[in-house]
């Protein structure tokens, strides 16, 4: 009598709730590899009483394979998903290169500033796409610097928390005004028009221009709501600053104080500004310390407008860049932007503590 046999029950994995859970991270986040979300993928199939054939033939991989992680995650459960210390590719480079490259790249040949990829590569013997993972893996971009300038103002901390403190703590029933002008703003025109934004190609513009003249900018950012007071003029003497300051007057509340936030600029403490701000008591300066622009915020908008209307404009004349100047600052009030400042003040002054430290031993190397 023939013998047919019994099918073998197929075995289900059993989960928990937080096993299902991370499983299903796993396969729906972007971030996860694609060989982790695989081997998840696995086991959540046959949880779902599917044999091993039939989750075989669903992820396109073996038997075997489907095999193999059903059992590592029924002995050891989600640890079991990962690969065994030791295996996988041997590093190819030896050790003393990657120590070359980690010590040479403070150290720039003769002749240059900093080392590339290449030249790197070509001093020591490996090739520039090595160069530049060992560089990506120790954080090192050589190719990228930063400006920085330390204060020598001998009130440099009497200043800082002076200015920090309007902006952490407005005072009531006032006005807290960031000052300054934007000089030397250029109406260049390009010599020939420039080819559109297109897909397939970038915008393009050609490398001289035509001067056409200059102006200033006066702006008052005002800190509470982020609009601006502004004027352009031709100069930027103290005429045009107590111009600028009478204007300030007019548009704003007489009955508020209206602290304002000013370099040390020499225009800003002429002998007829000192006088009028005499006969104004309800304006208050706050004069940022020497060499530290970056505390007066309005120097961000300054930085936004030159990105967004001047660098790549192209003038006929300063009107046009007068109206297009005004525009963007029209736009600007009509949906403002405020900037917050939320750096904490003693974590700034020990990090200029740090760096007024580490200068000397950088010079004296």
């Amino acid at each position: 009598m023939p013998y047919w046999g019994v099918a073998r029950p197929i075995s289900a994995i059993e989960l928990t709730p937080e096993e299902k859970g991370e499983l299903q991270r796993r396969v729906r986040s972007a971030t996860t590899t694609q060989r982790d979300a695989l081997r998840a993928r696995i086991v959540l199939l046959r949880t779902e009483g599917r044999s091993e054939a039939e989750v075989a033939v669903a992820t396109g991989v073996s038997v075997n394979t489907v095999s193999l992680w059903s059992r590592r995650f029924e002995h050891g459960g989600m640890n079991g998903l990962a690969d065994a210390p030791g295996r996988g590719r041997r590093p190819s480079l030896p050790e003393s290169k990657v120590r070359q490259v980690i010590t040479k790249v403070t150290q720039p040949p003769v002749g240059r500033q900093r080392w590339s990829t290449r030249t790197m590569a070509r001093a020591i013997g490996i090739s520039h796409q090595s160069v530049h993972s060992i560089w990506k893996k120790n954080d090192l971009k050589p190719h990228q610097i930063r400006t920085f300038k330390i204060s020598r103002d001998p009130r440099f901390e009497e200043k800082f928390w002076d200015v920090v403190g309007l902006y952490l703590d407005p005072p009531d029933k006032a006005l807290v005004l960031c000052c300054d002008e934007k000089s030397q703003c250029q109406a260049l025109e390009r010599t020939q028009p420039g080819l559109p934004l297109g897909i397939g190609h970038i915008r393009t513009k050609t490398h001289d221009y035509k001067r056409h003249g200059t102006i200033t900018l006066f702006a008052a950012l005002n800190y509470l709501d982020g609009k601006l007071i502004s004027r352009t003029e031709r100069r930027h003497t103290h005429v045009e600053w107590l111009r600028f300051l009478r204007q300030i007057d007019r548009e704003t509340s007489r009955d508020r104080t209206v602290h304002v936030i000013a370099d040390n600029y020499a225009t800003h403490k002429h002998k007829r500004v000192r006088e009028w701000l005499g006969k104004h008591p309800r304006f208050k300066m706050h004069f940022t310390p020497t060499s530290s622009s970056w505390m007066n915020l309005v120097e961000r908008f300054f930085g936004e407008l030159t990105s967004d209307c001047i660098r790549d404009g192209s003038f006929q004349n300063v009107q046009e860049l007068v109206d297009a100047v005004t525009g963007y600052l029209a736009a600007h009030n009509e949906n403002p932007k405020r900037y917050v400042w939320k750096a904490k003040g003693q974590d700034i002054l020990n990090k200029i503590q740090r760096a007024k430290a580490a200068l000397p031993t950088v010079t004296t190397s």
